[in-house]
């Protein structure tokens, strides 16, 4: 199908207004900024620097204050720059703002390091006199959570290299990696097609297509993948560099303390979601029946049941959302609106643009913005709730200011995965025909193990690799993809055929090099997320109070302490298998409503 002849979505001319940041890369605003924060820096650096263990707990809360000041500011610079590119990855003014902006950043914080070192150098005893002072307790936390990383902090010159370094080092290869693939076109059926267009036609109906589209994408990741591996191979060698000068232990342990939880968790979780991988064969060998194949393929995972899928159009898509957002409580609604209201989402597909979705916190003085690629299937209003759900997470724990508003992975998660469990389950209610509703609640289950055990797969492949290269050197792309398969037939057995092509797709996953070791938030996400529903479902009233408080909350408490406003226990050695059982009830929920059919 020609581009003239494509089906609008109503999504084609939404995008968002930055103006709230900048009204342009030429805003007169945006140089006044950086030379402001300069200026900012130099004064904090000049005024402090030498004297933080002098300082009684009232001039160091000035201190925090001031240090706040110009977070917000550097933080404003890079957001902006940021949003711009990921619209336009092959524009160069768009590519020299971010590399300005990074450049920057660096300068910054080279000159504001000296406030970590120091504040982790003051004496044990001293700092805990101002962690429980009055003066400061609106930064507990973040004292607190700070404190952790005195082994792992290094002199203050050594700080200012490696941040300096990094801007040519790992952030260049990141940059390089997305605008690789941002920059990529995919040929199929005649049509030069982005990355993210090909990837949505793995969930058509239409198995031929699905096929094509799979072949499509494998040959163009063959195209780069001596580029790809020496990108991975690279980034995978820089953070083992800074580990070892870090003092980390494994490759996730500074992944691990920076999303506030153990080594032992971790595991327990990882271990849990493996052990359980049975469940996940058991649901494709349940779609390869309904589906009617002798084999599932990989390029089969995501098909629909029913043949007609209806296109859902933008506007819909939004009513959906808020709709269910709404009834849960009338606040989510009303913020979530003022995403659509306000021009804070960009959800056009476009050449250029980077795939995937996300939703940007920016600053606590501004607002967020939802990044995503809006195709018009229902997936995509699924996507829209989850990063909607981020942005009203965000929007509310602005209050915490730029030091503790931001989560910890581990629950970072929570609020989307639950946003998509809301507009589900307001969906599926809505429903009487069995076969739709089993159509529907096939695409959950398909989520659900794309997010609770693809990314605890995912997880066990960054392992494998990252162990290799450290143990036994640079990789070649045939022993990336060698553990890639491995860990991919670990999970899914003898339910899906895994091709040959297959085994080259790790190279296009982002993750693995923007956020090492991020992917197991994820299963922790959608796991506290189901355990959360289901003490929704049985709370009378007051549930979503506590709900709203609990995101308020943003990062200014431990995990475990913000979830237990709403009633749950994070620690308890059982939570995760609580989460895997209510998975094993939607299978059998599948399971009875496809003998109901037949």
């Amino acid at each position: 199908m020609s581009e003239k002849t494509k089906k609008k979505t109503g999504a084609e001319e939404i995008q968002w207004d930055l103006s709230d940041l900048y009204k342009s890369i030429d805003d007169p605003q945006l140089e006044k900024d950086r030379e402001t924060v300069r200026e900012k820096a130099q004064a904090f650096a000049k005024n402090y620097k030498g004297n933080i263990a002098n300082l009684n707990a009232g001039e160091f809360k000035k201190v925090l204050q001031e240090y706040e000041e110009i977070l917000e500011l550097i933080g404003k610079i890079g957001s902006y720059a940021h949003l711009i590119w990921s619209t336009n990855t092959s524009k160069p003014e768009y590519g020299k703002l971010i590399q300005q902006s990074k450049e920057l950043s660096s300068e910054i914080h080279q000159k504001l390091v000296f406030f970590d070192v120091e504040w982790l150098d003051v004496d044990d005893e001293k700092a805990g006199q101002w962690i429980e002072s009055d003066d400061l307790s609106h930064y507990r936390h973040y004292l607190e959570t700070s404190r952790r990383y005195k082994e792992h902090i290094l002199s203050e010159k050594e700080e200012q290299i490696l941040s300096a370094k990094s801007v040519t080092g790992s952030s260049a290869w990141n940059r390089y990696f997305d605008e690789t693939l941002g920059a990529a076109t995919f040929e199929l059926e005649g049509e030069e097609l982005t990355e993210q267009e090909v990837l949505s036609k793995l969930h058509e109906p239409d198995r031929e297509l699905r096929k094509k589209a799979h072949a499509s994408l494998t040959d163009t990741f063959k195209d780069l993948s001596r580029t790809l591996t020496f990108v991975f191979n690279t980034l995978l060698a820089d953070k083992h560099t800074n580990d070892k000068l870090r003092n980390y232990d494994s490759w996730i342990s500074s992944r691990n303390l920076s999303n506030e939880i153990d080594d032992d968790t971790v595991e327990l979780l990882v271990n849990s979601v493996t052990s359980s991988y049975s469940l996940v064969q058991r649901f494709y060998k349940l779609k390869r029946d309904l589906l009617g194949y002798d084999k599932l393929y990989d390029y089969d995972r995501y098909a629909p049941l029913l043949q007609n899928e209806e296109e859902v159009q933008w506007d819909k898509a939004r009513e959906i959302v808020l709709s269910s957002y709404s009834e849960f409580h009338p606040e989510m609604g009303e913020i979530a609106g003022k995403f659509f209201e306000k021009s804070w989402i960009d959800a056009a597909i476009k050449p250029g643009k980077r795939g995937g979705a996300y939703s940007a916190s920016t600053v606590p003085s501004v607002h967020p913005y939802v990044f995503m690629n809006f195709d018009g299937k229902i997936r995509d209003v699924q996507t829209l709730a989850h990063e909607l759900g981020h942005g009203v997470h965000q929007y509310l724990a602005r209050k915490q200011g730029p030091l503790q508003a931001g989560t910890p992975l581990t629950t970072a998660e929570t609020a989307s995965v639950f946003g998509e469990m809301l507009v589900f389950q307001n969906l599926i209610k809505k429903l009487d025909d069995p076969k739709e509703k089993l159509a529907l609640l096939m695409g959950k289950i398909d989520d659900t193990i794309a997010t609770v055990f693809r990314q605890v797969s995912m997880n066990r492949f960054e392992h494998a690799m990252h162990t290799k290269r450290r143990e036994e050197g640079e990789l070649t792309t045939e022993e990336f993809s060698k553990l890639w398969r491995s860990t991919q037939e670990e999970l899914y057995g003898d339910s899906v055929e895994i091709t040959e092509s297959y085994n080259l797709w790790w190279c296009y996953i982002p993750h693995f090099l923007h956020t090492p070791g991020y992917v197991y938030a994820y299963a922790f996400g959608e796991l506290l997320v189901l355990a959360l529903y289901e003490e929704y479902t049985r709370s009378e009233n007051g549930f979503s109070e506590k709900y709203i408080s609990m995101l308020e909350a943003g990062g200014s408490d431990w995990p475990e302490n913000i979830v237990s406003k709403v009633g749950l226990d994070i620690t308890d050695r059982d939570f995760w298998d609580k989460g895997l059982s209510a998975v094993e009830k939607m299978v059998q929920q599948a399971e009875e409503l496809a003998k109901q059919i037949n």
